[in-house]
């Protein structure tokens, strides 16, 4: 069978309803994965497929939008089933049509919302992915601990390997002063997305948000609105509204560049170039306000 054929059976298992595919039109949204929708005349849905290897993947993206899901906050795509099909890894949810405005101020107060969601330690149920790496969720009761050994700990190490060894050095020593950045503040557990960057949200045609491609674990709410910041996208209605709805605390202005180093690493061992250094120029920044 091919894979098209492959996956109407089991999108028809699925649904429990036959499902005759039409041609698969590719779109755009899938990021490191190929993506396509396919249709029968009557429902739509969207599909994603990598190699077979990375079935790994799809297995924690869809972990992760069931607990996005169960949170009842901001809206994110039904997980219809996911699998191997033709030699191909695949994942298919529901085919929702996103346009870049609607209401945005919905959109933070679903967030906070949904950062209400907490657990008794900071980590996850199972590892999961930050675009193509590897990111490892074990629990731990205490933040710092956690974001020192899940979190920049790990990047670091992943940039050594990678030759960027003057950002281990230096990331080093700024996990020996991660306290610092603490003083008088001990965050909760929250239910993150965990990659909140603005092309990973869109709206309904009514103005519903949606938010998809997580990679969601329990950590302090402030790495969700840093990275909100990091690369732009959102409006400013989303961010007055989420203050509104749970206002931050005033360290949030250093701290988010501490969370934002994080996913500037992944880019620098995920793409190399300009990353590296801005990742440099991160870490002594932050270095300044502790020396």
């Amino acid at each position: 069978m091919t894979l098209r054929a492959e996956l109407a059976a089991a999108i028809g298992r699925a649904i429990g309803a036959p499902f005759e595919a039409g041609a698969a039109r590719s779109v755009h949204g899938g990021d490191i994965s190929d993506a396509f929708t396919l249709g029968d005349g009557d429902r739509t849905f969207f599909v994603k497929v990598q190699p077979a290897a990375r079935l790994d993947l799809f297995e924690a993206e869809a972990a992760g939008l069931a607990e996005l899901a169960a949170a009842h906050a901001v809206r994110v795509p039904r997980v219809v089933c996911h699998g191997t099909a033709a030699g191909r890894a695949y994942l298919v949810l529901e085919h929702l049509p996103l346009g870049a405005r609607g209401d945005a101020a919905r959109l933070g107060r679903q967030l906070a919302q949904q950062h209400r969601a907490g657990a008794e330690q900071f980590g996850w149920t199972r590892d999961n992915w930050i675009g193509a790496t590897p990111q490892p969720n074990a629990w731990h009761e205490g933040w710092i601990d956690f974001w020192r050994a899940e979190r920049l700990g790990f990047q670091l190490r992943l940039a050594a390997e990678n030759g960027y060894g003057a950002l281990q050095r230096d990331g080093d020593s700024l996990l020996a002063h991660l306290a610092a950045f603490f003083d008088g503040y001990a965050p909760v557990p929250s239910l993150l997305h965990g990659d909140l960057w603005g092309g990973n949200h869109g709206y309904l045609a009514d103005g519903t948000p949606v938010i998809f491609d997580p990679a969601p674990y329990f950590g302090d709410r402030e790495c969700d609105l840093a990275m909100s910041e990091l690369f732009g996208g959102f409006a400013p209605d989303f961010h007055a509204a989420y203050r509104e709805a749970w206002p931050l605390d005033a360290g949030y202005a250093v701290r988010k560049t501490l969370y934002n180093l994080y996913h500037i690493l992944n880019h620098a061992n995920l793409f190399g170039g300009g990353y590296a250094a801005q990742a440099q120029r991160m870490l002594a920044q932050l270095l300044s306000q502790v020396r």
